[in-house]
């Protein structure tokens, strides 16, 4: 069982939208169409409330049934559930989605101003304890935590088996998984196909993904280049969806999820629809996402 987690995780780790109605209520319909489209399209792996899904501004009750939704359409993909917050809120949503059939759970990063590296561990593990059936997947979003961190926890939790490594770094990246134990993780590039075949070079063996939202054939063939050393082949692609890229990453990623839902809504998949903080896309950028999209063709 563990082995097959871990290849789940070494894999395009897709980060489905969440759309919303005309009344600003999840869109359940359009919601399953966009899952089958991806399970139909050959992805594997995907991770109802990531960020890319609109986490932090769903309710309780919506994040469940995300991951319920998500589940009655996964088919034989495995399905990894963004849980996050304060501890009972995250344990409870851990236990919701292992008892609904989900495989595992990915921590997103601790929201506290205030975060130490023992308490770091103390909140991951609280976590993990809670459902040892799971494999659990730390988000890494600080340059500061050292792979030593990370490495403690994985010694005090043997379900603790992958890593979302989201810094912008991958020298950092680098030293921190060979601080951690290169071997005892699976590394995901947690910053997309912008940064994954950098970070595949020195260890990644799986990349999340907003963009497979929208042409999941580009990502899965981004994969499949990097899987079998095609860095040409790879470049090639990242060429093509690098300005798609670079739009969501604009701004601290401001626009990140607004332009991922703007393409969605020129190809007629959902509304363009996001919730505060974010915003819909400025007039002005929504024709040159329409055309970077005609352009390949999806």
């Amino acid at each position: 069982m563990a082995q097959a987690l871990r290849a789940a995780l070494a894999d395009v780790v897709a980060i489905p939208v969440t759309p919303f109605a005309a009344d600003g209520t999840v869109d359940e319909g359009a919601q399953r169409a966009l899952l089958r489209l991806l399970v139909d399209s050959g992805v594997n792996t995907l991770t109802p409330n990531g960020n890319t899904g609109e986490f932090y501004a769903l309710t309780p009750d919506e994040r469940y049934r995300a991951v319920e939704v998500t589940v009655e359409e996964a088919g034989a993909a495995t399905v990894v559930v963004g849980i996050g917050q304060e501890i009972p809120t995250a344990v409870a949503a851990a236990r919701h989605a292992a008892a609904v059939g989900a495989r595992l759970v990915m921590i997103h990063q601790p929201v506290h101003p205030y975060i130490s590296r023992g308490g770091w561990i103390d909140y991951h593990r609280a976590l993990a304890d809670a459902v040892p059936e799971l494999g659990v997947v730390p988000y890494v979003r600080d340059p500061r935590l050292p792979g030593a961190t990370l490495a403690e926890l994985g010694r005090l939790c043997p379900n603790v088996i992958g890593v979302k490594y989201a810094v912008p770094d991958a020298v950092t990246f680098a030293a921190f998984a060979r601080d951690a134990g290169l071997e005892r993780f699976v590394w995901i590039a947690g910053l997309a196909e912008l940064y994954a075949p950098a970070y595949w070079a020195v260890g990644a063996t799986g990349f999340t993904s907003g963009l497979v939202n929208v042409a999941p054939g580009i990502s899965l063939a981004l994969r499949d280049a990097l899987r079998a050393g095609r860095y040409g082949e790879a470049m090639e692609l990242w060429e093509r969806i690098r300005p798609f890229e670079e739009l969501r990453a604009r701004d601290g990623s401001a626009d990140n999820v607004s332009v991922v839902k703007e393409a969605l809504a020129a190809l007629g998949r959902c509304r363009r629809d996001v919730r505060p903080p974010s915003r819909t896309l400025p007039d002005d950028r929504r024709a040159g996402v329409a055309a970077l999209v005609r352009e390949w063709d999806v």
